[in-house]
């Protein structure tokens, strides 16, 4: 839709709405631009605490995932008056506003509207410097891939609703969606980043897709190396899915290319819709090791090598 509208003259928008980058970037000086970034879902979990925790986490990833660090916030709420108390919505703010101090971020406002469920985000302005936006165009042959986070949340949201999921397995889901990606884009930091994204509604394979936008280059991934969250696999075996998934999937299935015979339930996990879900970053071969020794120094475990850049072959996404 944005694609139709006029484009910006503006010589200090560095990054715009005309690429499917994670937030918009504007130039202050030759030292500091602003990250813009808005983002709002509807609560995954029952408690509010928790749901203000996961919702904050997720917006503020946008920041992160270009590289920048956020600043400041404000609250977007739609809540049902009239059906829930004011408590819930207090709860819901002070999760959000633990995230946001994690994130050594402040809370200044926002705006609450009147809605039939709720519904809660922030929008989040960060500082980037100029020369070191992460974008996810960018990534070059032999590149290494490297995820941050486990996948399969998607699945295990929709299946704790019919009391499938284990205790264990739903706890470590939610510890993964209130992890902020502060520790690992502080890491990456200090390395040479080609390209990143962050994995959100559109699943792993979604985003990766957005990393390749031309026919030139090719995202070799390893199925066997992308991290899972306990029980999402097994959700898929038992016939659990999630409304996106078909969405999803018909924005990449005709750039894909998975192994003869492989298990419908491997396209299934890639098409998975996350919720703050982890960084996907493109980094030259020589820092792939250093990268991922430091990541697990900080605790991001589940980071792991998934994949590498190459030429154009065969299809833009190949899973083996």
């Amino acid at each position: 839709m944005l694609a139709s509208l006029p484009q910006n003259n503006d010589p200090n928008v560095l990054v715009g709405f005309d690429t499917s980058d994670d937030a918009g970037v504007y130039l202050l000086n030759d030292e500091q631009a602003l990250v813009f970034t808005a983002d709002f879902i509807t609560p995954p979990v029952d408690d509010p605490y928790l749901f203000g925790q996961i919702a904050a986490a997720n917006s503020l990833s946008d920041v992160y995932a270009m590289g920048g660090k956020p600043l400041s916030c404000l609250n977007l709420v739609g809540f049902p008056s009239g059906k829930l108390e004011d408590e819930v919505l207090e709860r819901i703010v002070t999760g959000a506003l633990q995230k946001i101090t994690e994130a050594g971020a402040v809370l200044l406002g926002g705006h609450t509207t009147d809605d039939d469920e709720p519904k809660f985000g922030l929008t989040v302005t960060g500082l980037v410097h100029p020369e070191k936006i992460w974008r996810n165009i960018g990534a070059q042959p032999g590149d290494q891939l490297i995820l941050t986070k486990a996948i399969g949340s998607g699945v295990l949201f929709n299946a704790n609703l019919k009391n499938l999921v284990s205790k264990e397995a739903l706890q470590d889901c939610l510890d993964s969606l209130i992890e902020l990606n502060k520790a690992a884009a502080e890491v990456l930091a200090n390395y040479e980043i080609h390209a990143a994204t962050d994995i959100t509604g559109f699943g792993f394979a979604g985003h990766c897709m957005e990393m390749v936008p031309g026919s030139d280059l090719t995202l070799n991934i390893t199925l066997d190396d992308i991290p899972i969250l306990s029980e999402a696999r097994e959700m898929y075996e038992r016939g659990v899915s999630t409304g996106v998934n078909e969405t999803n999937r018909s924005l990449v299935e005709k750039y894909w290319k998975f192994p003869e015979g492989s298990a419908p339930i491997l396209q299934e996990l890639m098409l998975d819709p996350q919720t703050s879900g982890g960084l996907l970053v493109a980094v030259p071969e020589d820092e792939t090791t250093p990268i991922l020794k430091d990541l697990h120094n900080v605790g991001v475990f589940p980071s792991a090598c998934i994949g590498y850049v190459s030429n154009f072959s065969e299809a833009k996404l190949i899973f083996t």
